[in-house]
């Protein structure tokens, strides 16, 4: 029965895989529609024919392994459960201690090596490509670094994570999944506070701008938006890539305004200030608050079904995946299985959601600086540094995409003063 199980998994991944191949470089449809030929939107009229195709190359290549990445990590888990791995590193970690935390940290620690192990060749394949189209300057040393600090970063939350979510399993049979999302709200915040001051700076150096006429410039901007804003920050990231990034992030005390050095070297001042004003339309419009409720609400759902999943699963084919009940720890694999499946099933909901938000941001910062050369400019820029599909193709945008494409961003600044 594993036999059978493993194989036709690894079958219905290489069909997978091979009618994606397929519509990405053949089926899908990415030209510009002919009434915006010659417009802003036109990649022809902002990079040349050796850009436009090295995009299109970059993209294709880059999407694919996107689709490819994330059923591999499914495929993965299916054949470490059919092998009886889990089950394995599960009695290890029990015979190694008495202490439940520490064999949670053990067994943890099993699996998670495992999986960046089976991982690791896409990830430096990923790495490669966009070393190879200039996208990124990062030394094989320090993308290493930054794996590694990944690796026990989440090592770290997840021990956590596992503690308590096999705890609750153990204690609450029925109602395990409730408890679970309840004690996940508080954590959510938590971490959302600590990211700007304790995670981020683990990866990046972040400093004050440097440039202080520009910081003002920037400052006098919240002040408008009633944004309590005392500090811009500036993140080397030139080190690392030639794309460029702006953010707003953390709760509380702890947000920050941060700008990447590649944006302050590639933008000028004006296009600065349009980026950062559509960055404090999502303060404005809160939209860090609707995304946390949203999260929340997704994971109550999550949750819920991925306790009705498993409990299928384990009684109908439980000895066929080596797992002998819920609680067992040798079950973790399914429960990341079954989320990582249904959040990729959700993320076309999330990402339009995503894609509303950021239009209404680029909205608001048409209407604050009424610069619209700026932000034509700066979207042309973005997609021109980053290599960006200006027009990607439908399930590409579908499952990727959190803003709107290019094509969509630069054609609404375009004909913002028609509507208006």
């Amino acid at each position: 029965m594993s036999r059978k199980w493993a194989s036709r998994t690894i079958i219905v991944y290489l069909i997978f895989i091979a009618a994606i191949y397929w519509y990405l470089f053949y089926g899908a449809d990415t030209e510009i529609p002919a009434a915006l030929k010659g417009t802003s939107a036109d990649p022809a009229v902002f990079l040349n024919g050796r850009e436009q195709e090295i995009s299109s190359e970059y993209s294709k290549i880059r999407n694919f392994l996107f689709f490819l990445s994330t059923p591999y990590e499914w495929v993965f888990y299916m054949l470490i459960l059919l092998a009886g791995l889990p089950r394995l590193f599960e009695r290890w970690a029990q015979s190694s201690s008495k202490k439940t935390v520490v064999q949670n940290g053990i067994f943890l620690f099993w699996i998670s090596a495992s999986t960046l192990l089976a991982t690791m060749p896409l990830n430096y394949i990923g790495y490669r490509l966009s070393r190879f189209y200039h996208i990124s300057t990062q030394t094989v040393p320090s993308w290493m670094k930054d794996e590694l600090i990944g690796f026990w970063v989440n090592f770290g939350l997840m021990w956590i994570v596992l503690t308590v979510l096999y705890w609750l399993i153990r204690k609450y049979e029925k109602k395990w999944w409730l408890y679970a999302w309840l004690l996940s709200v508080p954590f959510t915040l938590f971490l959302m506070f600590i990211q700007p001051v304790i995670i981020d700076p683990l990866y990046n150096d972040f400093y004050p701008l440097k440039d202080k006429q520009l910081e003002k410039q920037i400052l006098q901007l919240a002040a408008k938006a009633d944004i309590p804003a005392e500090h811009v920050y500036e993140v080397n990231m030139s080190e690392k890539t030639n794309s460029m990034n702006a953010y707003v992030n953390g709760i509380g005390s702890n947000s920050r305004i941060v700008l990447w050095d590649t944006t302050l070297e590639k933008l000028s001042d004006d296009e600065i200030l349009f980026i950062m004003a559509h960055e404090m339309g999502h303060y404005v419009e809160k939209h860090l608050y609707f995304g946390i409720a949203g999260y929340l609400s997704l994971s109550l759902a999550g949750l819920w079904l991925a306790s009705r999943i498993m409990n299928y699963f384990i009684r109908r084919w439980g000895r066929t995946f080596k797992i002998s009940s819920v609680s067992s720890l040798a079950s973790f694999p399914l429960f990341l299985l079954i989320t990582s499946v249904l959040l990729f099933i959700s993320s076309p909901l999330a990402n339009y959601v995503a894609r509303y938000e950021e239009m209404r941001a680029d909205t608001y910062a048409i209407k604050m600086t009424e610069d619209k050369e700026a932000g034509i400019h700066s979207f042309q820029e973005l997609t021109k540094s980053g290599l960006s599909e200006v027009n990607p193709p439908f399930l590409v945008k579908l499952f990727r995409y959190t803003h709107p494409t290019m094509l969509e961003r630069i054609q609404m600044l375009e004909n913002w003063e028609e509507k208006n």
